[in-house]
């Protein structure tokens, strides 16, 4: 493969989802041969001076950054900012605000799920929750692994595609997420994001390169969209995703080339919360020099 050099998205333990700290995920992009490496935590930048620090002891250049919630037009998107000012106190308020409104979620989502006819409690989620850095706030993927640890629901139906051989059982945990938490799904609880424009205003603000985080997850059933994202400010779009097809990640990138944006690449790891997903691995057709060249703007 070509670019695995380079991996511009992969989560901590600062991420509500994210598995591993800061330093460990230095370890094994040194382990993959990885030499440009980003921790891009969901609207967190808690991981950067670490990140940065055990970086640079391995030899490997790395990019401060963070991936924010917010919407455009009604629809929730995700907008990566790389080289942004870590420490900027714009970054502490948008994770103290949707930290706030994610405990008050977990609880919506806890009883939503109870309305699918599962017997899930508090006690359950806080177990799973122990040692992890937002411990107050339970994720899609997180009741995902409770219900499937269940002895009790080893044969429900609801939850066969997620188990090893079924359809959804690449990803289990996600899966659940995306097929019942996502917005317009049956445990959708919302969330009060910023916009996208405002997003790459602050990122901008902060010093930062404001660049769409894997388009083709968030603008399924809503292709529309595409042409007003490209001309909201954006720099760049992240075509070469893990979550792309071949065919997929070409028109990201034209798309991205023909409005004069850059283009990324991002694996978005996670650890278990995403088992197939490995460091590294983008599916970018670009040798290691081209890539570097897309990202002259943020080294």
């Amino acid at each position: 493969m070509h670019g695995e050099c380079i991996d511009l998205h992969m989560h901590s333990h600062y991420s509500d989802d994210g598995e591993f700290s800061p330093a460990e995920l230095v370890r094994q992009c040194a382990e993959r041969g990885i030499k440009i490496m980003a921790i891009s935590d969901h609207n967190c930048a808690r991981a950067n001076a670490e990140g940065a620090a055990a970086a640079a002891a391995a030899g490997i250049t790395y990019i401060p950054s963070i991936e924010i919630d917010c919407t455009f037009a009604g629809v929730n998107f995700h907008v990566l900012g790389y080289g942004i000012d870590a420490a900027s106190e714009d970054f502490a308020g948008i994770e103290q605000n949707i930290e706030a409104q994610g405990e008050k979620a977990s609880h919506i989502m806890l009883e939503a799920t109870r309305r699918l006819g599962f017997a899930i409690t508090e006690a359950d989620l806080n177990k799973l929750a122990e040692g992890m850095f937002h411990q107050s706030i339970w994720t899609g993927e997180m009741f995902g692994e409770v219900l499937l640890g269940k002895p009790e629901y080893a044969e429900h139906p609801l939850l066969m595609p997620y188990r090893p051989g079924g359809a959804r059982s690449d990803n289990p945990f996600v899966n659940f997420y995306w097929d019942f938490y996502s917005q317009g799904k049956p445990c959708y609880a919302p969330i009060a994001f910023p916009t996208l424009p405002d997003t790459v205003a602050l990122i901008h603000r902060n010093g930062g390169r404001a660049v769409l985080a894997h388009p083709g997850v968030n603008l399924k059933g809503h292709d529309e969209l595409l042409e007003g994202l490209l001309k909201t400010g954006i720099d760049g779009v992240e075509a070469y995703s893990s979550y792309h097809t071949d065919d997929a990640r070409r028109f990201y990138a034209d798309k991205a080339r023909a409005a004069g944006l850059f283009v990324t690449c991002g694996s978005d790891y996670h650890g278990k919360t995403k088992p197939s997903i490995r460091l590294g691995v983008h599916g970018c057709p670009l040798t290691d020099e081209e890539m570097l060249g897309e990202l002259q703007s943020l080294l």
